[in-house]
């Protein structure tokens, strides 16, 4: 028996052409499970070392394997994308960077995997993509919605979203 999972990941990137890698990478995902919906384009200031401005989205996945072999999946399509992992800066730039953030009521700790993402309700970057997609998910940890922590993050980090650009996924349902 499959188990399908749905998941809410994040999209980074502040190379090159991110909107470009977040559709090759969505597009990918989708010939392996179902990409049911995608966030608009969020224009950020980046968390870390001085460096361009992030585009953020989300995507809300069916994925039929776990959680796990999404977090696999998404490493191999960022480094296909051209991120070394082993070689950049901690919160530096990278063309792609995809994050698992909430699965449902999902709780896993790992030494690769943690969801919800464990920084998730600190990051506005992260929330506000989300919450155009599952606002009403329950952080399973800390028992608030993600339209709640985003209104906390909103009022954290009133300067951390710079505009909002429409994107749309030419593979969307």
């Amino acid at each position: 028996m499959i188990t399908i999972v749905d998941i809410v990941i994040g999209l980074g990137g502040n190379l090159g052409q991110p909107d470009a890698a977040f559709a090759g990478a969505l597009e990918a995902l989708a010939n392996e499970g179902r990409v049911r919906a995608v966030s608009r384009l969020w224009r950020t200031s980046p968390v870390g070392p001085s460096q361009p401005q992030f585009l953020n989205a989300a995507a809300l996945i069916d994925w039929p394997a776990g959680p796990r072999p999404l977090l696999e999946r998404c490493r191999e399509l960022e480094a296909a994308a051209g991120r070394d992992r082993t070689r950049e800066e901690r919160w530096g730039p990278r063309i792609l960077d995809l994050d698992l953030l909430i699965a449902a009521s999902t709780v896993c700790r790992g030494p690769d995997l943690d969801l919800p993402h464990p920084r998730l309700h600190e990051r506005r970057f992260a929330l506000e993509p989300a919450a155009e997609l599952a606002p009403g998910w329950v952080h399973p940890l800390l028992g608030l919605t993600i339209e709640e922590l985003t209104e906390e993050a909103r009022g954290r980090e009133p300067d951390a979203i710079l505009e909002v650009v429409d994107f749309r996924y030419v593979g969307e349902a």
